[in-house]
């Protein structure tokens, strides 16, 4: 058991927390984009409203649900505890500081991105999960989850809101998807390349094709 406290105690064992979740949370991802993203069979919703249900009443989902939600808390109570342990390491601040040598501005803020994203999925599962699971939870019945869909993305400030999530997220990614593979060890000159091809290629496709829903909602692409 004192491995487990280490894991969340020491200094690595909170790089190696944060990243195992991260990898965690970028498979929810690609789970997340390819349920919405049956929206674009454009059928009025059928085909999405079949995956919705699914993921809704599935007891193995719903269970994974619980530990989503626990990786997620895990993932930005890290975070922060070692922005702040980093941010108290040097409490004093000099009168100029120069940036370390390739080290990019989104990879000292994030923190602050991962703030930002946070404020998104507060506002995210406001408008759609927490409201489904509340009617579960008392009537037993599912939501109209695309028509809440359509109703909140004819609004532009909902759009702009979601659109401001998904590039905070693209550049979040950005980071922290090869950051992930380096600090487990997964790092090597062979495929060093390949792992920094595949997290552009991932923190670019991911958050344009989560933006693309309220966007085409938006303009009627979608109905």
């Amino acid at each position: 058991m004192k491995w487990i406290l280490q894991l969340f105690t020491s200094s690595l064992g909170k790089k190696i927390t944060m990243a195992l979740t991260g990898l965690f949370l970028i498979s929810f991802l690609i789970v997340h984009a390819a349920i919405n993203g049956l929206i674009f069979y454009n059928d009025g919703g059928k085909t999405f409203n079949i995956g919705a249900h699914f993921m809704g009443t599935n007891p193995i989902i719903r269970t994974l649900e619980i530990v989503l939600i626990l990786g997620f808390l895990i993932h930005i109570f890290q975070g922060l505890y070692l922005w702040k342990q980093n941010r108290d390491a040097r409490p004093v601040r000099y009168a100029y500081s120069k940036p370390a040598p390739r080290v990019t501005w989104y990879s000292r803020s994030m923190a602050l991105l991962g703030t930002l994203i946070l404020l998104f999925l507060v506002v995210h599962t406001s408008n759609f999960w927490i409201p489904n699971r509340l009617s579960q939870f008392r009537t037993g019945e599912e939501l109209p989850l695309y028509e809440m869909m359509l109703e909140k993305f004819s609004n532009p400030i909902e759009v702009t809101i979601y659109v401001l999530g998904c590039f905070s997220l693209f550049w979040h990614l950005l980071h922290g998807f090869s950051s992930a593979f380096q600090t487990l060890g997964l790092s090597h000159y062979k495929y060093d390349g390949l792992i920094w091809f595949s997290g552009v290629c991932f923190s670019i496709l991911i958050p344009s094709f989560l933006a693309m829903m309220p966007i085409s909602m938006y303009f009627g692409w979608i109905t």
